[in-house]
């Protein structure tokens, strides 16, 4: 791969190393029995879909540190795919969502395959089982990271990074939990936001491909001040689609922050700028399975009057700013420069 940043080229190199790496490992699976064949069957295609932006982040920690192109590089990198897939496979379990990438969530998949079997009390262990999947992925994570190909000495160098890479996200996963159903709050919703999603995105991945590279102390202080703000943003267009994008491009359902009364940064925004009416509303509406279209409109309806969105963009914009103007002092060499600012943009600057 030249300097020149092909983002679908880089996407269809990640896509094959987890394709052929997931197969091989859904076939071992089966090896044992074929009972497994559906649990195989979700493992091989959990990390099926994405912009592979976590790869990217990792990637570019690397390049723009001076190392040069590296097949081994790039299986390391995959590996933060896998760390999402398996977060994915937790969230939609916690959550109870039906739909991910307008698909069946592995519980649910599970489920129909179960039922068809006439498997009594199938919901129940086809959560069961999708646990387990959440929990072979990070495992298979770890695998595909330590079997890179890199040298060992460089893969010690992120040992203890990624060791915080998964505690900070099982933190950011409780503190969600801990605090859904609790009253709405702008800064309790950004630390969730911090550690359940930005940092495992942006910030760590990128400061994984630093420490693999040998990356210098002031250079990847400049990655933890790009990734920090960066990793944020993306979360903060993530709420925004969950509750007002079309739900045939975002493939997740409207409603579920809502059924859910997650405390995102959206809710927070509109419980504090609403009167003793308006929360009185939201409270009727928040955790409640039943929810329809109507009560979707309603709540968007609130959000607007209220200007929730609006100022949620105006963290996002604030964010995007911060992290692209600590590029600026970088030191790194232009074609990385440009690279993460790209990925700036692919990452917040989207409909889905």
């Amino acid at each position: 791969m030249s300097d020149l940043w092909d983002p679908a080229a880089f996407r269809d190199r990640v896509d094959g190393v987890l394709r052929d790496f997931l197969a091989e490992q859904a076939g071992l699976l089966v090896a044992v029995d074929e009972a497994l064949a559906p649990v195989a069957e979700q493992v091989r295609s959990s990390a099926g879909h994405g912009k592979r932006l976590r790869a990217a982040f990792c990637y570019w920690g690397w390049r723009a540190a001076g190392q040069p192109e590296s097949d081994a590089l790039l299986r390391a990198a995959a590996a933060m795919e896998l760390v999402h897939a398996a977060a994915v496979v937790h969230d939609d379990l916690i959550d109870d969502s039906a739909l991910r990438h307008g698909l069946p969530t592995v519980h649910v998949a599970l489920e129909a395959v179960l039922a068809r079997h006439g498997r009594t009390g199938a919901r129940r262990a086809a959560r069961s089982l999708a646990m387990l999947v959440g929990d072979h992925l990070m495992v298979l994570a770890g695998r595909m990271f330590t079997d890179s190909g890199l040298p060992a000495a460089y893969l010690a160098r992120a040992r203890d990074l990624w060791a915080a890479l998964a505690r900070e996200l099982v933190a950011g996963e409780c503190l969600e939990i801990l605090h859904t159903g609790g009253p709405p709050d702008t800064e309790t919703s950004l630390k969730v936001v911090r550690y359940k999603t930005a940092k495992y995105t942006v910030e760590h991945p990128l400061l994984i491909g630093g420490l693999l590279a040998g990356a210098a102390p002031a250079l990847c202080d400049t990655y933890r001040a790009y990734g920090l703000p960066l990793g944020e943003a993306f979360q903060l267009r993530d709420d925004l689609l969950g509750l007002f994008g079309d739900q045939e491009r975002t493939g997740k359902a409207a409603l579920d922050d809502l059924r859910a009364g997650r405390p995102t940064a959206l809710l927070a925004e509109t419980w504090k700028a609403a009167d003793t009416s308006q929360r009185e509303r939201l409270r009727h509406l928040l955790g409640r399975d039943d929810l329809d279209a109507t009560d979707l409109r309603d709540v968007r309806r609130l959000m607007l009057r209220l200007k929730a969105p609006q100022r949620v963009e105006q963290m996002i914009a604030t964010r995007v700013e911060r992290a692209t103007r600590a590029l600026d002092t970088a030191g790194t060499p232009p074609h990385a420069r440009r690279a993460l600012r790209e990925l700036a943009l692919r990452a917040t600057d989207r409909t889905y």
